[in-house]
């Protein structure tokens, strides 16, 4: 990981230095998790739960517009295999299966609500760096 200098960078926002090692796991979980949770379902489904409270399987589904069936299993699926969430089967007919954030959930959306605090306040910013993009025939 690269070293940056003092104002807004990587080690004002880890509250101290960044290490001149870092441990190779910790490196791989770190872009595992990003990879996980970079993934638009993983975001929008944390964001579900975190808002409602524990939710069965149809209640997510309807709530995370465009999300398919087999995507929403395989994201809680993953998620639940991560520790993000808790799934909890009750024993009727037909099952009725529950799905909760976890403590280790609830600390990443919480963390991720930075991302959409800066979003908020830089919104105007990224629309007129892209609309001057678009003008300087930017992805043409």
């Amino acid at each position: 990981m690269p070293k940056s200098g003092p104002e807004g960078t990587i080690e004002a926002a880890r509250g101290g230095p960044v290490p001149d090692v870092v441990d190779p796991a910790v490196e791989a979980l770190v872009h595992d998790v990003i990879g996980q949770v970079a993934d638009k379902w993983t975001m929008l489904i944390l964001e579900t739960l975190e808002e409602r409270g524990t939710l069965r399987f149809t209640q997510i589904g309807k709530a995370v517009f465009g999300i398919s069936q087999k995507m929403l299993t395989q994201t809680l699926r993953q998620m639940e295999r991560d520790g993000l969430v808790t799934r909890t089967v009750h024993p009727v007919i037909p099952p009725h299966v529950d799905y909760t954030l976890t403590g280790l959930g609830e600390s990443l959306s919480a963390a991720f609500c930075g991302v959409w605090i800066w979003a908020e306040t830089h919104y105007a910013e990224v629309q007129a760096a892209r609309q001057a993009f678009t003008l300087r025939g930017g992805g043409a």
